[in-house]
């Protein structure tokens, strides 16, 4: 179910930079323009949250868009605006916007009680179905991504007795302090290939806590292996994303997860394979179905609840263990809560079934290939990116294969005008230049068509 690989970029016309620095004031001045009234939410926010916002990924200039309400592939915001959502949520809303499956799966478990901190049947479903998409025994339940890769970090450490985590430059794996390093960190600090540097990513990490932490380029094993030789008998996991998706979408170059399947394994490393961004949005089974490599551990958070805050992690038979004799210990009040398993039962057992991933991997096929046409009419120097129900226009000369090319090879200015043109066209975008589309199974042929007039309209502004 691979998509095509990127074409070639085409040879660009050189860009005017002093009219793109002109096209992003004009259009952010017109962003504000069109919501003044969440310009106003900004101000009231702002007395009582830093910035304005529950979480700071959520910030934005002049000021977040503050959503009212969403239904099926639509948002609209407290301005009245309307929107087709091609951000869901940050990836969380493959089902659509109060999808009536879900909605009537949450309203009976209303009915019944929400809360009991006990396990009920619908964590037990849960965990068997996903046992058969992701191949890995036994599942525990988190509130979050974040709560996942941590509680991966501590069940790595448990098992093998060993401090030292791996991870790849410029990753996100939540904000715990094993993770927060080297997320986005600048080119001069980023160090050797081989050796690469520790760079916390901000304040609040103890330095002890953060040397604990190592990076690794992505798609390098070669670089892996000289890591982990360096590192040997030190190494507790490597955990990653197999395909980057905090980046624009970087995909893995042929073989390199088998390679690292290899080397973590020859070094007794436990290979966590991140996919709360990937789990159920790429295939069925994620990044982990969809390129035929199995981890010693898998997270998941966003799409498999449906809606609702929750996530989990699978491990094998022998990491199980380490929880189950209670080694380590995996608590949380809300793990597993009654209210988030009717939705994930729901999206997993009765929305998010084959059909809805070939339909997708269609309406995907269909967005990219048209960005791809006008990419060649008006030779723009970008090329488009995608797996399942994510794809993105990464504005680069040449296909991105690792963080460091992310540095030097993106047009960040390209990346925000098209944000802005998109907002304001009424494509509603994930904050952040660096991130992708998701797309939703409420997504039409007429909602494709607007994003692909919203990009030609900023494809056509280039050219004046």
């Amino acid at each position: 179910m691979t998509l095509d690989p990127p074409p070639a970029v085409a040879t660009a016309p050189e860009i005017d930079r002093r009219r793109v620095l002109r096209l992003i004031e004009e259009q952010r001045k017109l962003l504000a323009e069109r919501t003044p009234r969440s310009g106003e939410y900004y101000e009231r926010a702002r007395r009582v949250m830093p910035n304005g916002v529950p979480s700071s990924f959520q910030e934005n200039d002049p000021w977040p868009v503050y959503i009212e309400r969403g239904a099926d592939a639509q948002v609209w915001d407290v301005d009245g605006n309307e929107y087709i959502d091609f951000h869901n949520g940050f990836g969380v809303m493959c089902v659509g916007h109060a999808n009536p499956v879900i909605a009537e799966a949450v309203k009976r478990r209303v009915e019944q009680g929400t809360h009991f901190a006990a396990p009920t049947e619908g964590s037990i479903v849960v965990a068997e179905e996903l046992t058969r998409r992701f191949g890995l025994p036994q599942w525990r339940f988190t509130n979050s991504g974040t709560e996942s890769t941590m509680d991966a970090v501590h069940v790595a450490r448990g098992a093998t007795g060993r401090d030292t985590i791996l991870k790849i430059e410029g990753s996100y794996h939540g904000h715990h302090d094993a993770v927060m390093v080297s997320v986005y960190p600048p080119l001069e600090a980023l160090g050797e290939r081989d050796d690469p540097c520790s760079v916390p990513y901000g304040g609040g990490y103890p330095k002890a806590i953060t040397e604990l932490t190592r990076s690794v380029p992505f798609n390098d094993a070669s670089a892996l292996a000289s890591v982990l030789d360096k590192l040997d008998g030190q190494v507790a996991a490597l955990i990653m994303e197999p395909a980057m998706m905090n980046i624009n979408i970087i995909p893995p170059v042929d073989d390199y997860l088998e390679e690292v399947r290899r080397l973590t394994t020859e070094h007794g490393v436990v290979l966590v394979f991140d996919e709360v961004k990937t789990g159920a949005t790429i295939s069925p089974g994620g990044a982990t179905e969809r390129f035929g490599v199995t981890p010693d551990v898998i997270t998941l958070a966003k799409a498999i609840c449906g809606g609702l805050p929750g996530g989990a992690i699978g491990m094998t038979d022998e990491l199980a263990a380490v929880v189950a004799d209670g080694t380590v210990h995996q608590y949380g009040t809300f793990n597993g809560n009654a209210l988030v398993m009717a939705a994930a039962r729901a999206a997993l057992t009765e929305v998010l079934v084959p059909d809805a991933y070939e339909q997708l991997e269609r309406t995907n096929r269909r967005l990219l290939r048209g960005c791809d046409e006008i990419i060649e009419r008006y030779r723009l120097s970008c090329y488009t990116e995608g797996l399942g129900a994510k794809g993105c226009v990464v504005f680069a000369s040449e296909p991105l294969r690792e963080y460091r090319d992310y540095l030097m090879k993106v047009d960040d200015d390209l990346s925000t005008l098209a944000w802005l043109y998109h907002m304001n066209h009424g494509i509603f975008m994930t904050p952040g230049v660096e991130e992708e589309w998701t797309l939703s199974l409420a997504h039409t042929d007429e909602h494709v068509r607007g994003y692909l007039d919203a990009f030609e309209t900023f494809a056509r502004s280039l050219n004046g």
